[in-house]
């Protein structure tokens, strides 16, 4: 489960920065890519990483500024060209459909891979054996919404030394009792499979924000996150101007983080007003506040790390 940012910045195109786009790297859990958010110029992105467009079975949109949109089209046109075949699903607010739809008319863009578009309202957007994804409504100019990703618990690890002290010998019985299976071996005795398996392994929770606001709402998709991922489009002494452009400045993403009771915090969505130098500093007024902060940069890939068993207990 790896976040991969392909686009750290605010509004426009800096030198530094490309606009909005995070990739949830699930190549373990289900062999996909999810995309959140889709600026200009993310497949540019997307050429310097080891990503596959065919890979990319999801997209989520948060909100339909064109800083999180205007890529949308011309990746749904190359992964066609570039022989994707696969079902790609598009969720996003109220008019993502029409703005796809007219897009893709206007230009003749003919795709070889079935595109479903659900524009979606709050609760539950997509949930299977895997995950679950909640999206909930932020406070910005226009419709916006953050998301929470959350991995479902894993079965727990068999325990093979137990099972071989039971006298029961490796082979495919083994599969079956890994999956909770009662089986009958060839002496007559019955196993219960769950009676060999170590403590579930706990999911991870990732939530991604849109562009907003501090609001409830930001708070309540934090909650207890192995990561949450914040927009900080101005510094700490920009509250002010943070607000009446419906944005959230780094001391504000930090406090959220913290009152959340998150374990890691990435700033995004930093304007162009901050140079390279300024980043630092950025940084550190959130770590001020919520220590496990890190400054995102367009390419940066992180591992979000499962919780140890101290913390599991």
């Amino acid at each position: 489960m790896d976040v991969q940012f392909l686009g750290t910045g605010a509004g426009v195109p800096a030198k530094f920065r490309n606009v909005s786009s995070v990739a949830l790297k699930l190549l373990e859990e289900r062999g996909a890519i999810w995309l959140f958010d889709c600026g200009e110029a993310t497949q540019h992105q997307i050429l310097h990483t080891n990503i596959r467009p065919r890979r990319i079975e999801k997209i989520f949109i948060s909100h339909l500024h064109g800083d999180h949109i205007f890529g949308l089209p011309g990746f749904l046109g190359s992964r066609s060209f570039q022989g994707g075949e696969s079902p790609l699903t598009v969720y996003g607010p109220t008019g993502i459909k029409s703005f796809i739809e007219v897009s893709l008319s206007v230009s003749k863009t003919h795709l070889r891979y079935p595109l479903h578009v659900v524009e979606i309202g709050e609760g539950i957007i997509f949930s299977d054996d895997q995950f679950t994804v909640v999206a909930r409504k932020l406070d910005h100019g226009i419709e916006s919404f953050g998301f929470r990703i959350t991995e479902k618990d894993a079965p727990g690890v068999l325990q093979v030394e137990r099972l071989r002290e039971a006298g029961v010998a490796p082979g495919p019985i083994y599969k079956r009792l890994k999956a909770g299976e009662t089986v009958t071996l060839v002496d007559g005795r019955v196993i219960n499979g769950t009676d060999f398996l170590g403590p579930p392994v706990p999911g991870r929770t990732v939530s991604i924000l849109g562009d907003t606001r501090v609001c409830p709402n930001s708070r309540a998709l934090a909650e207890s996150a192995d990561l949450l991922i914040h927009e900080a489009t101005f510094n700490k002494d920009q509250e002010k101007m943070a607000r009446d452009y419906f944005h959230s400045t780094t001391a504000q993403a930090a406090a959220t983080a913290r009152d959340a009771g998150a374990r890691a915090l990435f700033l995004t969505h930093i304007s162009s007003r901050y140079a390279k130098e300024a980043w630092p500093e950025l940084e550190q007024e959130a770590k001020v506040i919520f220590p496990e902060t890190m400054m995102a940069h367009d390419l940066l890939e992180f591992t979000v790390p499962r919780k140890s068993m101290e913390e599991q207990s």
